[in-house]
């Protein structure tokens, strides 16, 4: 009986939720609480936007999607699902953040593992705010003498802008706050909340 119930409470330590709804749209993550930003459904509006920018663009062209992992994975998801040209997607991860600052140092996690020479790139990011990170993956792949590279984000925030840097593509334009959700997280948590989330102060 003992082990059972030892198993039991593992499993709830390790799958109960990293997050507590509050109400009045409030939620609490670790020590910091977010309100509700933009729901869900907007946000698709958004990223059906910029597919159908995307695919006009892209016409004639069979582009590679590479998708910034971790915080992409759901704006690519729903992104690749509106996408009516021929294409392929691959992923890789890179890492600045620590907790709610980004470092300014950016960490290969999981390099890229196909061949892009003379390719159409299109880069899928969850975020641009100071452009660090999105400015070294650029530079990284430009010496695999890729054909262009284009920058697609779901969110920016051009008052954090750091570098010379604009995206070709971009869902959600937002203000100079810390955001958590649709793919985005606080140490990791939050990822799975569809809707977003902005730092309630």
């Amino acid at each position: 009986m003992f082990f059972i119930l030892k198993y039991c409470i593992d499993f709830l330590c390790i799958f109960a939720p990293k997050f507590r709804f509050m109400g009045n749209n409030l939620i609490k993550i670790n020590d910091r609480q977010f309100r509700k930003y933009i729901p869900y459904g907007e946000l698709q509006e958004k990223v059906k936007s910029v597919a159908h920018s995307i695919n006009k663009d892209m016409e004639g062209k069979i582009p590679i999607f590479i998708c910034i992992l971790n915080g992409a994975f759901m704006f690519a998801a729903d992104l690749l699902k509106e996408i009516s040209v021929d294409c392929e997607i691959s992923f890789m991860r890179m890492k600045s953040y620590e907790g709610m600052q980004s470092t300014g140092i950016v960490k290969e996690i999981q390099p890229l593992e196909i061949d892009i020479k003379n390719r159409t790139i299109i880069l899928i990011e969850d975020i641009i705010d100071t452009g660090f990170t999105i400015s070294k993956i650029k530079e990284y792949l430009i010496k695999q003498s890729p054909a262009e590279i284009k920058v697609a984000t779901m969110f920016f925030k051009p008052d954090a802008l750091k570098c010379p840097l604009m995206p070709d593509y971009v869902a959600q334009t937002i203000e100079n706050k810390f955001i958590v959700g649709y793919g985005l997280d606080y140490d990791e948590k939050g990822r799975n909340l569809k809707d977003l989330y902005i730092l309630h102060e």
